[in-house]
C-alpha cells in the first residue's frame, strides 16, 4: 500500500516563517545591503564595496571598544557563573521557604533595563545617592562620573545585581533535577560536601550551566542601556563598550555605511565566541562521559 504525503501540515509553519522574515531576515538583508553602499542624502546609495569594512579594520576606536568588551564580558562570566552557583546551592531544597526565594531571585530580572541604570545612577551619586553618599562619608574617594575605575565598579556591580539571578535559577533548577538516590548514595559512602559538589552536582549541572554561560556571555556582549544611562560611555571613553560605539556611529554621526559594516562585523564576532563557548564546552562533557 502506498504511502499518502500530506504537505499541508507546512502551513502551520507558514506564520512562523513570516513573522522571522520580518523580524530578522529583512532586516538582517537590509543591514547588509547598507554596509556595501555609501549614501550623500536624498535617499541616493553609491556603490562602495568591502570599503567600510576595511576602514573598521584600521580603526582603533573600534578595536579599543572590543577590548573594553572583551574585559568586561570576561569579568562578568568570572563573577557571575561561580557567584550564581553558590546562591543556588544555599537555597532551601524544599518548604514554603522554596517559593519565596524564588520570587526573590527573579525580582532583579523584572526589571526593565533602563531602570536599572537609573536606579544605580541615583544610588552611586555622592550627593543623593546611597552608595555614594555612604562612601563619602567613609571617606572612599567614589566618583564614577569623573574616575574610570569608579565607573568600571558600578557599571559591574550594577550587572552582577541584575543577572546573578538568572544563572543561580537555573543551577537551582538544575541541582533539583537531581535524583536523591545520588545524595543517598554519597552518604553511606561518607562523601565530603566537597566531593558531592565535585562528583555530582557540577556534572549534573553543566547543561545549565552551559546555557548560563553563553546567555550571559551574549547578554554582556551586547550590554547598552546600563552603561549608556549610568555613565554614558564616559569618563573619556572608558565604558565606551562596541555597542555603545555602534550607536554613537549610527545615530550621533549618521554613516549608516560604517554603522551596518560595524553591525555585521559585532554580530559575527558574537557568532564566533558563542560558537567556541559551545564547542569547548560540549567536548569537554563528551570526553567526561556526561
Amino acid at each position: 500500500m502506498e504511502k499518502t504525503v500530506n504537505q499541508k501540515a507546512w502551513f502551520l509553519v507558514l506564520p512562523v516563517l513570516v513573522l522571522v522574515a520580518f523580524s530578522a531576515v529583512i532586516p538582517l538583508m537590509t543591514v547588509v545591503n547598507y554596509s556595501v553602499q555609501d549614501s550623500f542624502g536624498n535617499n541616493q546609495f553609491f556603490w562602495a564595496g568591502l570599503t567600510w569594512f576595511e576602514e573598521l579594520l584600521e580603526d582603533d576606536r573600534m578595536w579599543g571598544a572590543l577590548q573594553r568588551q572583551l574585559i568586561f564580558s570576561g569579568i562578568i562570566l568570572a563573577i557571575e557563573i561561580p557567584l550564581g552557583i553558590l546562591v543556588a546551592l544555599s537555597m532551601p531544597k524544599k518548604g514554603v521557604w522554596v517559593s519565596v526565594c524564588l520570587v526573590l531571585m527573579a525580582l532583579p530580572l523584572l526589571i526593565p533595563w533602563n531602570v536599572v541604570g537609573t536606579i544605580w545612577q541615583v544610588f552611586g551619586r555622592v550627593d543623593i545617592g546611597l552608595l555614594g553618599g555612604t562612601l563619602a562619608a567613609l571617606g572612599i574617594d567614589y566618583n564614577y562620573t569623573q574616575d574610570p575605575f569608579d565607573a568600571w565598579i558600578t557599571v559591574i556591580v550594577m550587572d552582577v545585581w541584575h543577572w546573578t539571578s538568572l544563572v543561580a535559577l537555573l543551577a537551582y533548577a538544575g541541582l533539583q533535577s537531581i535524583p536523591q538516590a545520588y545524595y543517598q548514595a554519597a552518604k553511606i559512602d561518607q562523601a565530603s560536601r566537597w566531593a558531592v559538589f565535585r562528583y555530582i552536582e557540577l556534572p549534573k549541572m553543566a547543561g545549565v550551566l552551559l546555557i548560563a554561560v553563553l546567555l550571559r556571555f551574549m547578554d554582556s556582549f551586547m550590554i547598552y542601556t546600563e552603561p549608556f544611562v549610568v555613565t554614558g560611555g564616559g569618563p573619556g571613553s572608558s565604558t565606551t563598550f562596541l555597542s555603545i560605539d555602534l550607536v554613537k556611529m549610527a545615530l550621533g554621526q549618521f554613516d549608516l555605511g560604517p554603522a551596518a559594516a560595524f553591525s555585521i562585523m559585532y554580530f559575527l564576532v558574537i557568532l564566533l565566541i558563542s560558537w567556541v563557548f559551545y564547542t569547548v564546552m560540549t567536548n569537554l562533557d563528551k570526553r567526561e562521559g556526561r
